[in-house]
């Protein structure tokens, strides 16, 4: 059994019910907020011990994995003392807001041997099951293109919390905060990144960061790809299209778990439409969002067969960011990966 501190009753509400669904491989045993009243409110009848204290969860020596669901400007320092404490972390995005503290989470990990998992759980779900086993099957081919649409809505209420909306609390703005999962899904399927150019505004809300943005990948493969993010939608839609050489996927506008609604995938040739059902209908299950991330964790964490988020893939997401942030800034087309004496290497506040 695993057991798990949770720190933040937020959007720790979530990870909590995901691990009810997995009771016979985790059990949580502390939820730390500094609103008490907050833990009460999501405890359902779980024998956890509720604090306000981090350090509690700390150096509690039946803890194995703390799970940061904390503001981003407490990620990096609240994983790097995890890790002092040995345990494993599990982190909500962003992982860490400059790659120098990437990098230092990396090295800390290594020094304390322990695993640290970022949280993109996106990549779970049915249809995504079903696109990456047809991608196994060699019926795709490569992606031609791709385009992803983060339309959210985000207003007053939502910064009404003091940190959002600042480069201080929350370190960014939509591409940041809300836009960070539709890449790692973009980059989960269509591959690495070669470079990328990139346009940022606030239109929508009176906020410091950024609320709306463009952007252009040019992946590794050739293939060209587009990022258009907004918080001022009507009402909140994710949409995703991959477009490969013989068949292209469509995603439901379902915005937090792409992979859970029904998506199309329909053949560029009509004669492999049958075999494309065939294969489709022999996809294997696959649990949806937090508790299919869980699930891999507990795999890994068990030393089993897994595909879970690594985090080599949580560097990358911030170097996206870094390098996101610097084409928008500077106008200019930017390649990666980013150099060790990238100016943007220590953070992108401005």
């Amino acid at each position: 059994m695993i057991t798990v501190a949770i720190l933040g009753a937020g959007i720790g509400r979530e990870h909590l019910a995901a691990y009810r669904e997995l009771r016979g491989a985790f059990h949580v045993t502390r939820v730390i907020d500094q609103d008490l009243a907050r833990i009460e409110d999501i405890r359902e009848g779980d024998d956890f011990v509720a604090s306000a204290a981090i350090e509690d969860a700390l150096i509690d020596p039946d803890i194995d994995v703390i799970d940061v669901c904390l503001p981003p400007h407490l990620h990096v320092l609240i994983t790097l003392k995890a890790l002092e404490a040995g345990k494993h972390v599990i982190c909500e995005k962003p992982l860490a807001t400059s790659m120098a503290d990437a990098d230092a989470i990396k090295d800390a990990a290594e020094a304390a041997g322990k695993q640290v998992f970022p949280v993109f759980q996106y990549r779970w779900g049915p249809s995504l099951a079903k696109l990456r086993h047809m991608m196994a099957a060699d019926l795709t081919g490569q992606v031609q293109t791709a385009t992803v649409e983060t339309h959210w809505s985000r207003g007053s209420e939502y910064y009404a919390s003091e940190w959002r909306g600042t480069w201080a609390g929350e370190r960014g703005g939509a591409v940041l905060g809300h836009a960070i999962h539709n890449h790692d899904l973009l980059t989960h399927i269509a591959g690495e990144i070669a470079a990328l150019s990139a346009m940022t505004t606030t239109r929508v809300n009176d906020i410091e960061t950024e609320d709306c943005a463009a952007i252009s990948f040019e992946m590794r493969s050739g293939a060209l790809c587009s990022s258009n993010i907004t918080l001022g939608a009507a009402r909140d839609e994710t949409r995703l299209r991959f477009v490969f050489e013989h068949l292209t996927a469509t995603s439901d506008t379902e915005p937090y778990a792409p992979g859970a609604q029904a998506w199309t995938f329909t053949a560029r040739d009509p004669k492999q439409q049958v075999e494309i059902d065939a294969v489709l209908a022999q996809t294997p299950e696959e649990a949806v969002g937090f508790v299919g991330l869980f699930t891999e964790i507990g795999k890994a964490l068990n030393g089993k067969l897994n595909s879970v988020v690594t985090l080599k893939d949580g560097l990358a997401s911030v170097e996206l960011v870094t390098a996101i942030y610097h084409a928008a800034r500077t106008g200019t087309r930017v390649a990666l990966p980013l150099g060790l004496d990238h100016p943007l290497r220590k953070g992108w506040l401005p």
